[in-house]
């Protein structure tokens, strides 16, 4: 049984919840046109130190971005204990280098620990429940000290983002979900990192043009699309951060 204060509680945040998605969806109709850096300002001018940016290393385009609307901005990380070294290297690179602040989330059990209560290779067997564990757990729980998270997405990576929203709403997580760069296509951020020296994940080089979990990322063969190379010879696509 719930008490009085916990009613009272519960009905402010349903409120809170309510003025961000309706701001969520007029900032996504009204910058749907806006440059990259404007979306930026937007959402760094909207809800300051409550609103962060989440990386998966593969490149600083955003971070580095966001760091121009607001110097010293979050930069949230997810640890999966399955990276690849040259994505731990590009992170300590960017918090290096960038006027940034990166946390790093890991998930509440190690690699071992996991294995131990799962079997091994639990990624080979069960990827959904695999990605739940160590990415979207860690994630809701990195994000709750804000109101806004940006994004790296762009619709032209896979059919499953062509719809995405420059500005949204992140249901689950009861968020504004900003992904500034949706519009963009590669030749965009191809053109972005050589005009501003923004460091990139070496892999992208190596013919990996999506760069994930080391047991569950290849490199892409010439005309697949950029996430071919995510779990392939599987249906899955999506690792459940955005879905």
């Amino acid at each position: 049984m719930t008490t009085p204060a916990q009613e009272a509680g519960e009905a402010q945040e349903a409120e809170k919840a309510a003025r961000l998605r309706e701001l969520a969806e007029r900032a996504g109709r009204e910058l749907e046109d806006a440059p990259a850096l404007e979306i930026l300002s937007w959402a760094a001018r909207t809800f300051g130190e409550r609103f962060c940016v989440t990386s998966s290393m593969e490149d600083a385009v955003v971070a580095h971005l966001a760091a121009r609307a607001r110097p010293g901005v979050d930069v949230v990380f997810l640890d999966t204990g399955y990276h690849f070294p040259e994505t731990i290297g590009t992170r300590d690179a960017v918090d290096a280098v960038m006027d940034v602040r990166v946390i790093t989330l890991t998930p509440r059990r190690t690699v071992a620990e996991q294995d131990a209560e799962h079997g091994p290779r639990l990624h080979d067997r069960n990827p959904d429940l695999c990605c739940a564990l160590r990415k979207v757990a860690p994630l809701e729980e990195g994000l709750t000290g804000y109101d806004a998270w940006a994004t790296g997405l762009r619709r032209d990576e896979s059919p499953t983002r062509a719809g995405t929203p420059v500005v949204g709403w992140d249901e689950r997580r009861r968020k504004v979900k900003v992904s500034p760069i949706a519009r963009w296509t590669q030749d965009d951020v191809d053109a972005y990192v050589a005009e501003h020296g923004v460091l990139t994940n070496p892999l992208l080089t190596d013919g990996y043009a999506s760069v994930g979990c080391a047991p569950c990322t290849r490199r892409v063969l010439e005309g697949e699309d950029a996430r071919a190379g995510r779990w392939a010879g599987r249906t899955k696509t999506e690792c459940g951060l955005h879905g």
